[in-house]
């Protein structure tokens, strides 16, 4: 009993196990925030954005004062006077030295205002582009998807119609049993058949080729267990199409990150025009060092014990003159602390920098600072002449897709009824198997052409409703 027991747990497990590794399939939200959160442009784009927030870092940093302290050991190895006995001796003397300097910039033209305000523009411009990026790889994600979505739905439809093609040659099969139709027929109904089977695999491998192709959009590995949500996407009338095409393109091109990343870099063109002016004027800094050192040699100090000394003779008694003075010893050095207090010293001041003549530098990087001003806006003025020209072209095929969409419908249906009317017409003898198999032909292919129109309007809306700031769904 304990044996069967635990061969169910173990079962069970395993099976639940099996159903969680059970691969969800993708829609088209999961696969645009997939691709978003894992693609390797937008990393390394946000990765520009940190930088950009590092050179802010810096920008701030130039309105702090500079401190900087400075510390020298020396070693003096060889003849060396000694201070002792005031004789050139083969010695080792140490020394230590240290100081203290801080610089604070007074005034220099506003550049470090300017600097900043250059470096928030940078990390704008740096989100500007990441965002464009992200656009650029969720309208790939939807191209993709959809291209998925109709090689799917073509690969269906084309083994439906094999399915119909099958039924349709047992069907006369048995009529040419029956002596109703002749053998000939029956060939031709075999061609149309292996001729769809044909088409049923390429569709296939297109819609194999498809779906892998998305997944390593989506940096997938896993192609196998790949697949994307099996949704019934029916074409449904937008609001967008309601619009003129000055509406969706004034109303768009308020949020376009390209058209804003254009704009940002014009004022940051402005900002370093600024910049460069600023170095006309003069600049005025403030100073302060502090320093001190220390010496580790034995010293001479005097005691209170005196002596007197010769010091010469009276001309003319030749009485000695005897002098008083301090006996010396040799003791070791100061301590540190206390040598720092009597060597310390002072130094401070301000320094004014006025430019003259500098090689025309200054006006050169002026010159070339508005060169690049005007760069700018050339490239601001070319994209929304380029986003003009995109919106009015998404609009433009967006209608045209959804008319061509509504043709192909009513082509499908005209097909449709021909085709039964030659099915009815071949199966009472009416019509050769030829006319039947061409009218079947072009109903196929009315019904392919239906489908790759209907997805091509979706995602032209799509395009158009992006563009103008409605998130991506199917």
């Amino acid at each position: 009993m304990k044996f069967f027991l635990i061969l169910f747990l173990i079962s069970f497990v395993s099976f639940s196990q099996e159903k969680s590794k059970k691969i969800t399939p993708w829609t088209l939200e999961a696969a645009v925030e997939h691709a978003v959160e894992n693609n390797l442009q937008i990393k390394q784009a946000y990765l520009d954005v940190l930088d950009a927030e590092t050179l802010k870092l810096q920008a701030k940093g130039n309105f702090l004062p500079s401190l900087n302290l400075s510390a020298n050991h020396s070693w003096n190895v060889g003849l060396n006077r000694n201070l002792t006995t005031n004789l050139l001796e083969d010695m080792t003397t140490q020394f230590s030295s240290g100081s203290i300097d801080l610089g604070i910039n007074i005034y220099n033209g506003r550049r470090n205002i300017y600097q900043l305000m250059t470096s928030n523009l940078g990390i704008l411009a740096s989100k500007y582009q990441l965002e464009d990026m992200k656009e650029d790889v969720m309208l790939l994600v939807v191209n993709g998807y959809l291209q998925t979505v109709f090689s799917r739905e073509n690969f269906i439809v084309q083994t439906n119609q094999l399915s119909v093609a099958k039924s349709e040659l047992k069907e006369t099969k048995e009529l040419v049993k029956a002596g109703v139709l002749p053998k000939g027929e029956l060939l031709e109904l075999e061609a149309t058949l292996a001729s769809q089977e044909q088409i049923v695999v390429n569709a296939e491998n297109d819609f194999e080729i498809a779906r892998i192709s998305l997944a390593q959009l989506l940096l997938i590995n896993d192609y196998k267990n790949f697949s994307i949500a099996d949704n019934d996407y029916e074409m449904v009338s937008s609001l967008i199409m309601e619009k003129s095409v000055d509406e969706l393109y004034n109303e768009a091109i308020k949020s376009r990150n390209e058209i804003l990343l254009a704009e940002t870099n014009v004022e940051i063109a402005k900002t370093n025009l600024k910049i460069a002016k600023a170095s006309y004027q003069p600049s005025l800094s403030g100073y302060y060092s502090y320093n001190s050192r220390v010496s580790y040699a034995d010293r001479l100090v005097s005691t209170d014990d005196f002596n007197q000394i010769p010091f010469g003779v009276v001309e003319g008694t030749g009485e000695r003159v005897l002098i008083t003075q301090s006996e010396t010893k040799v003791v070791p050095h100061l301590s540190i602390l206390d040598q720092l207090r009597a060597n310390d010293g002072q130094n401070f001041g301000l320094s004014l920098r006025i430019p003259v003549l500098n090689g025309l530098s200054v006006k050169n990087n002026v010159q070339r600072s508005k060169v690049n001003l005007l760069r700018s806006s050339n490239q601001l003025n070319q994209q929304k002449l380029n986003f003009e020209r995109i919106i009015y072209q998404a609009y433009s095929d967006a209608k045209g897709a959804i008319k061509n969409y509504e043709a192909a419908k009513k082509t499908t249906i005209a097909r449709k009824e021909a085709y039964q009317y030659a099915l009815d017409r071949f199966n009472l003898g009416a019509s050769t198997s030829l006319q039947f198999s061409q009218a079947k032909q072009r109903y196929d292919s009315a019904i392919s052409n239906e489908l790759r129109s209907k997805f091509d309007a979706i995602f032209q809306i799509k395009i158009l409703e992006f563009y103008f700031g409605i998130p991506l769904k199917l």
